[in-house]
């Protein structure tokens, strides 16, 4: 077994490194910075990218099975992709550009929530020792760090804020308070930061419970876990295809600057993919001990809800999204006197239309509702 250092402190796991130039961009300091090469460093990465580095490679030594992994290509592209949403940007419609950059910052902003669902002691859930794991660390500052990330922390903004920068330089800040809590309706998310209902949120996971021996918090943990997993990995898809539109100087304001924030990010989220598949790999590598004394494979509780997890993501989760940038993108096209042939040729550089009844979208060539 390797000689590595498994145990870290809290102020190990948060503690960021010193920067000779701090990302400051349209007047907002953003977390993060770079150091005198001019590289740059996410924030709270001092020991934690090392940290998970040594967990893993201590779970595959203990365990003799690799991290659990879930390729970006098990997801389609971005939706629109980059061709469409040129098209869109050379015509004059900014408007479902900027609703996406809103939309995705928005989201962001409930990763903190995350910093509320891990116990203080994984021990009590397992048989085998957690000592030395992601797992044991997940409440020492892992998912603290998660959370400051994604929105912010003190003075420093998060991911939230940086899209919302990121939105303002690419198009000359172009929304207003209202402009924005009327978009915020649209997307069916309430004004003032509530997020979703939160009542509503454990009725709906309470209904597709898969094991309730098992404690309710700890599958909620896992259920989560998986859900920001899948989504962190698949938001590489939007990375690319923020960074390459917002890269274009034609089409958008900022010399690039734009694109310099969404890079800054995609950085930021590595740490985050890592954490979590390998808490979760973890877990799967030992047995649960259920409320009523029972023991159960770890295999048998993780394979089954990353199954249903993954299911979820790739079909409804994403037609979800689609049918709403869908409904944006027709939203701002039929004010324009040509709408009906620009729509017909967005669709037509796309890799999915909607269907017949416009509920889902099907590949290309099959046949479609507009």
């Amino acid at each position: 077994m390797s000689n590595l250092q498994l145990d870290y402190t809290w102020d190990e796991l948060l503690s960021t490194h010193d920067v000779e130039e701090p990302l400051v961009l349209n007047g907002v300091r953003c977390h993060g910075g770079y150091l005198s090469d001019g590289t740059y460093v996410s924030p709270r990465t001092k020991f934690r990218t090392e940290a998970i580095r040594s967990w893993q490679q201590h779970h595959e030594e203990l365990t003799g099975t690799p991290v659990l992994t879930a390729p970006l290509e098990t997801w389609p592209g971005n939706y629109p992709n980059v061709a469409q949403a040129k098209l869109l940007l050379r015509n004059g419609i900014r408007e479902p550009m900027i609703v996406q950059l809103t939309r995705i910052g928005t989201v962001e902003g409930f990763g903190a929530m995350i910093r509320y669902l891990a116990p203080a002691d994984m021990q009590q859930f397992f048989v085998e020792d957690v000592r030395g794991t992601a797992l044991d660390h997940l409440a020492k500052g892992l998912v603290e760090a998660h959370a400051r990330d994604e929105a912010g922390w003190e003075d420093e903004a998060g991911h939230d804020r940086m899209w919302y920068v990121s939105r303002d330089i690419a198009f000359e800040n172009p929304v207003t308070e209202d402009q924005t809590a009327e978009m915020m309706k649209r997307m069916g998310i309430p004004v003032g930061g509530a997020g979703a209902d939160p009542q509503a949120a454990m009725t709906r996971f309470l209904e597709r419970r898969a094991f309730e021996d098992i404690d309710i918090g700890l599958e909620m943990l896992i259920s989560t876990m998986l859900r920001v997993l899948f989504v962190e990995i698949k938001a590489f898809h939007v990375f690319s295809w923020a960074e390459e539109v917002l890269s274009d100087v034609d089409l958008v304001a900022g010399d690039g600057a734009a694109a310099e924030i969404v890079r800054a990010i995609k950085s930021d989220e590595t740490p985050h993919v890592e954490y979590l598949r390998t808490g979760l790999s973890e877990m799967r590598a030992r047995t649960f001990i259920g409320e009523s004394g029972r023991k159960y494979p770890g295999a048998e509780i993780i394979d089954t809800m990353w199954d249903a997890s993954m299911a979820e993501s790739l079909g409804m989760l994403e037609d979800q999204n689609r049918a709403f940038v869908l409904s944006e993108i027709e939203r701002a096209i039929k004010t324009k006197p040509n709408g009906g042939d620009l729509l017909e040729e967005f669709h037509s550089l796309g890799e999915f239309v909607p269907s017949t009844d416009g509920t889902t979208f099907v590949a290309a060539g099959e046949p479609v509702g507009y």
